[in-house]
């Protein structure tokens, strides 16, 4: 079995527990060779505290720990070793991160101290720590929604392009930070509002049923119902050049098509 070691200290915790580098690693090298075990590397972190945590980035701020993440992302390492695994974590929100980072990768810890210990053993704290996890996870998704939101808010106001799918009619080549028009998808644009203009009576399912006559086509490909068209038509102030994203309304920065 492939193992790797962790050993840290900090300044009060080394005081208090007598938890040294050099016994933590004699320790866990002498426990790997007893059970047979492939002690790939030890990594270490000196001086930093069990609960240090990047609260931006959300994940554990230690330089050890993140190189020892770095390496069972690229081997196969069945189990992270340590003396105790208040060496891993000292506060429940790092248990968490550490655990989600863990079972990403299948590896398990395997603690000297406490021999009968398993992130995957169920018991009543799963169900807390499972929880967390999902939280975390659900949290993270709405900050990065939210810093996105915030950008593209900031320039919709200036009217450019706020990212997402452009609107048909329309075209953005990979990575570019303007839209063109489509001459192709433009003329569909034009001739459904034709003819909403010359007949005013035509329901949309009509109107599509023109365009499908006419071998006019989706972005897709395929024929026009009266979805497509509703939706067409509900963009006239954008296809007017009016830029709309969320309740921001400017003049756009692409051309108009009407």
């Amino acid at each position: 079995m492939n193992v790797i070691g962790y050993i840290r200290v900090s300044t009060a915790g080394q005081a208090k527990d007598g938890y040294s580098l050099s016994y933590q690693q004699e320790e866990i090298e002498s426990y790997c060779q007893q059970q047979g075990w492939n002690l790939l590397q030890v990594f270490s972190d000196e001086g930093i505290s069990g609960a240090k945590v990047d609260e931006d980035a959300m994940e554990v701020d230690r330089e050890g720990f993140q190189d020892m993440l770095s390496l069972i992302a690229t081997q196969s390492v069945h189990a992270v070793v340590v003396l105790n695994t208040n060496r891993l974590w000292r506060s429940d929100i790092v248990k968490v991160l550490v655990h989600r980072e863990f079972k990403k990768h299948s590896v398990d810890v395997k603690s000297i101290e406490q021999p009968t210990y398993s992130i995957y053993k169920k018991d009543p704290s799963d169900f807390l720590i499972n929880g967390l996890m999902e939280l975390l996870d659900a949290y993270q998704r709405l900050e990065i929604a939210m810093k996105l939101g915030k950008g593209r808010n900031r320039k919709a106001k200036e009217g450019g392009y706020a990212g997402g799918r452009v609107t048909f009619g329309y075209s953005a080549k990979k990575g570019s930070k303007a839209i063109e028009i489509d001459e192709k998808q433009a003329f569909v644009v034009q001739r459904v509002f034709e003819l909403r203009e010359l007949n005013a009576q035509w329901s949309l399912s009509e109107i599509a049923s023109q365009l499908n006559l006419e071998n006019l086509i989706t972005q897709q490909g395929n024929s026009f119902t009266k979805v497509q068209v509703k939706r067409i038509l509900d963009r006239k102030a954008f296809y007017s050049g009016i830029y709309c994203y969320a309740n921001v309304q400017a003049v756009g920065k692409h051309q108009a098509i009407i």
